[in-house]
């Protein structure tokens, strides 16, 4: 690779490769160490294309759950089965990997910004800005960019836009399904929220077990699926359909909605 060689977003790779090196160095410990990652579907991982790939995923923080998946794909591609087992893996990451983030939320720190550089697609959130609800029409600029991604590599959104669970998926994860027909694999996350703050930045509690399920893509018919039926398709997916509230005990949905409020109050 080329030291000034560059991906579709002006970012020099050789840059990249080295942030990504040093971030994923500072935060190993956080999934294999202070915390347990237990992850299933590496196979998976190694049989998809290089390219035009969507990881659609719940979500519980900011950056822990993006920089666990940059971890545990990369691991994958390198031949590490379902674990994080010896961190040489990243020395050659998968460059070409990208996550959708709010421009907002990329543009706040040093730390953003370079975690930016390592793989956002920055979009201007349509329902909030600045901690106040807005109504915006869709940047056609933002949907580009994702297409964009796609058509250079992999990339992963959360479509609830929030780390709160159970909330509707965002209707614009549909139209680029429907726009750019990727292969669609849903993401499983869950123990992100007991070992961190909301940010994913401090740790919160040791000792807890994580898991990363990475499930089969998702038989889509681009053509006749309405935008409607896809999203009830993600819904499922990754967990977050209403009916999955049936098997938790009002209880133990009460005492989420008490740690989500603290968390809140942290951030």
């Amino acid at each position: 690779m080329g030291l000034f060689k560059k991906n579709p977003f002006g970012h020099n790779l050789f840059i990249k490769k080295w942030l990504i090196r040093i971030l994923a160095l500072l935060t190993h410990k956080r999934y294999r160490g202070f915390n347990t990652l237990e992850i299933e579907g590496s196979d998976i991982l190694r049989n998809l294309p290089s390219e035009n790939v969507l990881f659609v995923s719940n979500h519980q923080t900011y950056f822990a759950d993006v920089v666990a998946m940059f971890h545990v794909f990369n691991a994958s591609l390198s031949g590490r089965e379902d674990s994080l087992k010896n961190l040489g893996y990243i020395w050659q990451p998968k460059l070409n990997m990208y996550y959708v983030a709010a421009a907002e939320t990329m543009k706040k720190s040093l730390l953003t910004k370079i975690m930016a550089y390592a793989g956002s697609v920055s979009v201007e959130r349509t329902w909030r800005s600045e901690g106040k609800e807005v109504k915006r029409q869709v940047k056609m600029s933002d949907i580009t960019n994702i297409g964009t991604a796609l058509n250079d590599g992999w990339v992963i959104t959360f479509p609830q836009g929030t780390t709160t669970p159970w909330k509707p998926l965002r209707k614009g994860t549909s139209h680029i399904i429907k726009k750019y027909r990727p292969v669609v694999v849903p993401v499983v996350i869950d123990g992100f929220r007991r070992s961190f703050d909301k940010k994913g930045l401090r740790i919160k509690k040791k000792g807890i077990l994580q898991s990363m399920v990475i499930k089969e893509p998702l038989d889509i018919d681009y053509d006749n699926e309405s935008f409607d039926s896809i999203l009830e398709k993600l819904e499922y997916a990754i967990e977050q359909h209403p009916s999955f509230l049936k098997v938790i005990s009002k209880a133990d949905l009460m005492a989420l909605e008490e740690e989500n409020k603290q968390r809140r109050f942290r951030a």
